[in-house]
Formats: C-alpha cells, structure tokens, sequence
C-alpha cells in the first residue's frame, strides 16, 4: 500500500512552454523594426532591379542598331567590291582582246577572198569562237544609220539615194564587250545629195503625177 505524502498534491506534467489551465495566455512579442522596414525594404529593390532592366533594354536596342548599320555596311561593301572586281575583270578581257584583233582582221579579209581553207580555216573558228566565249561581239553594217558614238568615218561622199546619213561600206568591224566598245567601226558614209529631194519624196511626188495625169475614160 502505497503512503502518500502529506500536504502534497499530485499534479499532471506540463509541457514546457504550455500554458497551464486557467493561465492567461501572454501576449504574442512585438515585431521588431527590421520586420516593419521588410516591405518598404521589398519596394526599393524592385524599383531598383526595374531601373536596372530598362538600362539593359536600352544599351541592347543601342547593340541592335549598330549591328544592323555595320550589316548594312557590310552588304554595301560587299556590292561594291564585286562590282570592281567585275569592272577589273572586263577591262582585263577587253585589253587582251585588243590584242587579238588585228588577228580577227587577217581572218576576216582572208575569208572575203576565200583564202580561208584548210588547218588555217580550223585555227581561225577555233579562235572566233574562244573570243565569243569571253563576250566579244562583233557590229557594224552596211545601210545602217550613221552613229558616231560606236562608228568611226574614214570616208565620206554623198548620195542621192539616202535620207540621212549612212553606213555604205564597213572598211573595219567594231567590237565590243557588253556595254564597252572596244573599237568602233570603220565606215565609209554618205550623205544626201545637198539641195536633192530625199528619194521617198521623189517617189511620193512621181506617183502623184501619175495618178494627177491619168485621165478616167
């Protein structure tokens, strides 16, 4: 049988920090002045880190704009360097083909008097053609109108059958590569007859007076 002691009351345990029963419960601590100053401190580094976002936005369109202007000057650099390198090249293509012209001259008399024939009839084609490969053209006719910008005059004359002046006779071939005229033509020209009546009116006027002299029956 177990004694209990006198004037003692058996009391259940209690977790420490709990409030026993009919205690009041304490009030809860106060929030010191760090934790009051958290939201404004929240604000401020937003405002800051927003600050920092537009200067970044900013120098990155400055980046953008100078890469696409040294884009632009590169494309344009590009472009010219080609164009030279392509004017270069037919300056080159028309000197050396200068050169060979005197050569196309022999071939061409040779062949208005039939004298191109055998290996020599082969050389010459195989030659005329390599030239046409690297753009040569040849021009020049008889009949067409005189042009001084492409055509050179040796010889000039009248004649009562033409309306302006005229190619009659092609003495040399001119040649030329794309736009570039390499030589002109050498031509004999002929002009109209001073004071003659063009033949178109000549012949306009004659069948008037046949028609004007017929009499109807």
């Amino acid at each position: 049988m177990t004694e209990e002691t006198p004037g003692f009351e058996e009391k259940p345990d209690v977790p420490s920090g709990a409030t026993p029963d009919g205690a009041e419960p304490k009030d809860a601590p106060s929030p010191s002045k760090e934790e009051e100053a958290a939201p404004a401190g929240d604000t401020v580094e937003t405002v800051g880190l927003t600050a920092q976002l537009d200067q970044v936005r900013t120098a990155l369109d400055e980046r953008t704009g100078d890469l696409q202007r040294l884009q632009a000057e590169y494309q344009n650099y590009r472009r010219r360097v080609e164009r030279d390198r392509a004017t270069v090249k037919e300056i080159a293509t028309a000197n050396l083909l200068s050169e060979i012209l005197p050569v196309l001259d022999d071939i061409g008399r040779a062949r208005d008097h039939g004298e191109l024939v055998g290996g020599f009839k082969s050389v010459a084609e195989s030659l005329e053609t390599v030239v046409a490969k690297l753009g040569l053209q040849e021009f020049g006719k008889e009949g067409e109108p005189f042009d001084p910008t492409i055509h050179e005059a040796l010889m000039h004359s009248y004649a009562p059958d033409v309306t302006e002046t005229t190619c009659v006779a092609i003495l040399q071939p001119g040649y030329r590569i794309g736009d570039r005229t390499i030589r002109p033509a050498r031509v004999a020209v002929a002009e109209p007859q001073p004071g003659a009546a063009p033949a178109a009116a000549k012949e306009e006027k004659a069948t008037d007076e046949e028609s004007g002299g017929t009499e109807e029956v």
